[in-house]
């Protein structure tokens, strides 16, 4: 029996006692505080608890029940039958898929914890308990995190971090671009951001109040030619594309640079999964071609685990500042226990070791998916890289009903549709098929499955991200 149900009278009102009781037990029940089958208090009880006659509760009760919303229960108490429905969902983005327990995870964007050698994340995790608890956290971030992220940006992506540079440790990358939009950003101010993209990311944008504008991406990721004049920031993934997979080359990058400091433009660069290459050496980081129109973005939830939350920010002085001043205004700033463990792995040698086997365990896995692809005439969009391809499909509908299948086959598979921005139709459709959350046996069982559920459905013969850019245009340049 729930006896703390949030219910407030107000004498002043004009509504009587016994409506408010009413209307408070109707709300308790559609924000989820009241479920059906729980018992309400006695009226008596509850008249006590309120300060009111036992009438005024009868009252109520008596109107919840002639509305069908409580039934009594002889020798047992009144209980709530049903529940208002849940008001409808804003327009824009929905929430995230969950994946079902008992499906198999093939979705983009998780890390390969199979390569995380155990006894060095146990080591990890003690040695960092061993420290003694602080009494302040430093906003910016603990100072030996800083310096191992700085060893690990110039040995693994070849990124100085210098006098005209800052690193910050972050919450991850989410929580970074909600930041810098917080600090930097008046409501209103646009920010472009690739289409499909990133969901989070506009999320974290729209949050802080700034206005998204989705911009088509084609086989080399973001169209810069599609940037209009007006923009206060740039959001992209260069070094991967999310989630099609494209690298931006080398004069795509000067492009976009040229463009940042011609307009005065910030570019927030997401290198979510830059380590993960295999067949060349990735191109230069756009932080470490300008440093100062560039924030460079990492996180650890991709390369290691989401369990440490924690990621970091290299960003000009005057960048750093604003981020650091609009936490200490907050009273926000990233968890030290995160970036402890973060400290042991790097400080031991394990993290460099990790990702050398983050190197060996991900292709194989890649191959395993492109030789079944293409046994079965399956094309297939993404660059050596990364964990996860993407298989191109015709429409909307095709995606959904590959889904479906793969969901009745204990598969969980993401389609392209919700990751393209709200109020523009979708212009690319197919599945994203990651390969690192599962281990390479559960893999190389699922590939069947995989197939044929994509096979099953028609699909363009040459499919390139391209292929959408026309129809997503004229929305950018408007």
């Amino acid at each position: 029996m729930l006896d703390d149900l949030p219910l407030v009278l107000d004498r002043t009102r004009a509504e009587p006692l016994s409506v408010q009781v009413a209307d408070g037990l109707r709300a308790a029940a559609g924000s989820g505080v009241l479920r059906v089958d729980d018992r309400l208090p006695s009226s008596r009880a509850l008249a006590r608890r309120l300060g009111v006659s036992r009438t005024v509760v009868a009252a109520a009760y008596d109107q919840l029940h002639a509305e069908g919303w409580i039934t009594g229960r002889h020798g047992s108490g009144t209980y709530l039958t049903t529940a208002p429905a849940p008001p409808p969902a804003p327009p824009g983005r929905g929430p995230e898929p969950e994946i079902a327990a008992d499906l198999l995870d093939l979705f983009p964007g998780a890390p390969c914890v199979e390569a995380i050698d155990r006894a060095a994340w146990r080591r990890a995790w003690r040695a960092a308990a061993d420290i003694a608890p602080p009494t302040r956290k430093d906003r910016g971030g603990e100072v030996d995190f800083r310096a191992a992220v700085s060893e690990h940006l110039l040995r693994h992506r070849g990124l100085g971090a210098g006098a005209d540079t800052v690193v910050l440790a972050t919450a991850g990358t989410s929580s970074a671009v909600g930041e810098l939009a917080a600090a930097l950003l008046r409501p209103g101010d646009t920010v472009a951001l690739e289409n499909p993209g990133y969901p989070r990311a506009a999320g974290a944008l729209e949050a802080a109040g700034a206005t998204v504008l989705p911009i088509p991406v084609d086989a080399h990721g973001l169209r810069v030619d599609l940037l209009p004049d007006g923009l206060s920031a740039v959001y992209c993934t260069p070094a991967h594309q999310f989630p099609l997979g494209a690298r931006m080359p080398a004069a795509r990058r000067v492009e976009l640079v040229e463009f940042a400091r011609r307009t005065g433009v910030l570019v927030i660069e997401d290198d979510y999964d830059g380590e993960l290459r295999y067949d060349t050496a990735p191109l230069p980081l756009l932080a470490a071609m300008a440093p100062d129109v560039v924030v460079h973005l990492g996180t650890t939830s991709k390369i290691l685990s989401p369990a440490l939350g924690v990621g970091w920010l290299v960003a000009a002085p005057r960048v750093a500042e604003a981020v650091l001043e609009h936490r200490s205004r907050t009273g926000t700033g990233p968890s030290p226990a995160g970036q402890r463990v973060l400290i042991e792995f790097a400080r031991t040698g394990d993290l460099s070791r990790h990702l050398r086997r983050l190197r060996r365990l991900l292709p194989p896995r890649r191959e395993l998916l492109v030789s079944a692809l293409r046994a079965h005439g399956l094309d297939f969009l993404g660059d050596d890289a990364g964990s996860h391809l993407v298989v191109p499909l015709p429409s909307r509908e095709a995606e959904g009903r590959v889904v479906a299948a793969a969901r009745s086959a204990g598969l969980a598979m993401d389609g392209l549709t919700r990751h393209h921005l709200p109020g523009h139709p979708p212009h690319i459709f197919g599945i994203t098929l990651g390969y690192s959350a599962t281990d390479l046996a559960d893999l190389r069982r699922a590939v069947p499955d995989v197939v044929a559920c994509l096979a099953a459905e028609d699909h363009p013969a040459a499919i390139t991200p391209a292929a959408g850019v026309h129809a997503a245009t004229d929305s950018a340049r408007s």
